[in-house]
């Protein structure tokens, strides 16, 4: 992701010295900490003031309730940040932290120097799920949560059913990072625009082997919930059936109420609007979000989509379809960590 803006909403009612902070990929305290100290860090992340974890001394920012007391029971989610982009704007496009006092939620944001995963990324990523649950006590996290981004989803449905986090994750939240239980076909225009003035892409030498087409990944086959979010100018169209659905034994879909948000999210990808697309990302805006989940799972899984209409892949979502999701993520099962 090329440089962003990501100053919250009502950002004119905030002093000049916090806009600055926050331009920096800081973020407001939502209110004085009078609960327990995780890691040493702040209850409200900073992405200036991160945290270490030591395996390798990588950093990553951490969020979770101010007020938070011992032995509480907490839902931890680990938010990764899709290709090109980085902890500040995964911050920015699902901002669930601003929840965690509501949810009780403990959120992790880790970086890749790399700007995208890769497997030489896993070590530091156990390290950082190893010490928040040492910091909250695997007893008291009642579920556990891989949300990412783009390649930040593709990256969480490849580790979702590794050994590390089979015994451990209890859902997977794909933020247009790919849906499992059928695909939903991309649409044709889908991808980042080409700018102004950028240098075109090398023509491939005469009799050179046509590109390979990538193979779709297999689908985990690990047990957990699943959640789908996406842009609807990203597809073109959604599957109105899930193998997933099937497998848990989930009843036929049902369409929800629309969410409807009047406020636009946090962020946009700043670097690619010339020209912009609508299925790459506009500027952020309110929006409706269609909802469609397959209700009545066996053993208490969430399995739905969500459909941000006249959306694409880079605006940040809105406040009430994150309350959603998080409100989803919260009401399915849980309790992996805790059986271990």
């Amino acid at each position: 992701m090329s440089p962003i803006q990501h100053l919250p909403r009502r950002a004119r009612a905030l002093p000049a010295l916090l806009l600055s902070l926050l331009a920096l990929g800081g973020s407001p305290v939502s209110q004085a900490q009078s609960g327990i100290s995780l890691l040493g860090g702040s209850c409200t992340g900073n992405a200036e003031q991160p945290i270490a974890e030591p395996g390798t001394g990588r950093t990553f920012v951490l969020d979770y309730p101010c007020d938070l007391q011992a032995g509480e029971p907490v839902l931890f989610i680990l938010n990764l940040h899709g290709a090109g982009s980085n902890e500040r704007y995964q911050r920015a496009y699902f901002p669930a932290w601003e929840l965690k006092e509501q949810y009780r939620l403990v959120v992790a944001t880790p970086h890749s120097p790399a700007r995208r995963w890769r497997e030489e990324d896993d070590a530091y990523l156990h390290n950082v799920v190893t010490a928040v649950i040492g910091a909250v006590g695997a007893q008291n996290i009642k579920a556990f949560w891989l949300a990412g981004h783009s390649q930040g989803g593709l990256t969480s449905r490849r580790l979702v059913c590794t050994p590390f986090f089979a015994d451990k994750v209890d859902g997977f939240l794909s933020l247009s990072g790919g849906r499992l239980g059928g695909a939903a076909p991309r649409s044709p225009n889908a991808g980042r625009p080409a700018q102004a003035g950028a240098t075109p892409a090398p023509t491939p030498a005469a009799g050179a082997a046509p590109a390979v087409a990538a193979t779709a990944p297999a689908e985990p086959d690990c047990a957990f919930s699943h959640l789908f979010a996406i842009g609807e100018h990203e597809i073109a169209s959604l599957p109105d059936t899930s193998t997933l659905a099937t497998k848990y034994q989930c009843a036929a879909r049902v369409r929800l109420e629309d969410v409807v948000d009047t406020e636009p999210g946090r962020t946009h990808d700043s670097g690619s609007q010339n020209p912009g697309t609508k299925e790459w990302g506009l500027l952020p805006r309110p929006g409706v979000a269609q909802v469609y989940e397959y209700p009545n799972c066996a053993d208490g899984r969430v399995i739905a989509d969500v459909v941000r209409m006249d959306k694409g892949h880079t605006e940040g979502l809105e406040p009430r379809i994150v309350e959603t999701l998080v409100g989803m993520m919260d009401r399915a099962a849980g309790g992996r960590l805790q059986e271990r």
